[in-house]
């Protein structure tokens, strides 16, 4: 089981930026696809960036080309550099641990806010 503790969210004006990361433990960080994802009010929770343990990305549409993620075996963590950051960005942003030894086995972090306003 792998425990993920997201740091980094705030408030931030139209235009600012952000990174978050997410720290993992209790099992190798390796054998993991992370991801990130958002919550908005009202709204479903959605895929911002995936990226696999080989390092390969996956982005929504939404954010490509403002939003970066990256991962750092070394320190079993995963990180979401968002820039040029819109009003429709606010959301709770959390991350995902998918298990790639444990059949359809995925983890949450807690959450953190991001707020992007003026």
């Amino acid at each position: 089981q792998v425990q993920l503790v997201e740091s980094g969210g705030g408030l931030v004006q139209p235009g600012g930026s952000l990174r978050l990361s997410c720290a993992a433990s209790g099992s190798p960080f390796s054998l993991y696809n992370m991801g990130w994802y958002r919550q908005a009010p009202g709204k479903e929770r959605e895929l911002v960036a995936a990226i696999t343990n080989q390092g390969s990305r996956n982005y929504a549409d939404s954010v490509k080309g403002r939003v970066t993620i990256s991962r750092d075996n070394s320190k079993s963590t995963v990180y979401l550099q968002m820039n040029g950051l819109k009003p429709e960005d606010t959301a709770v942003y959390y991350c995902n641990a998918e298990s790639l030894v444990l059949f359809r086995t995925v983890y949450w972090g807690q959450g953190t806010q991001v707020t992007v306003s003026s």
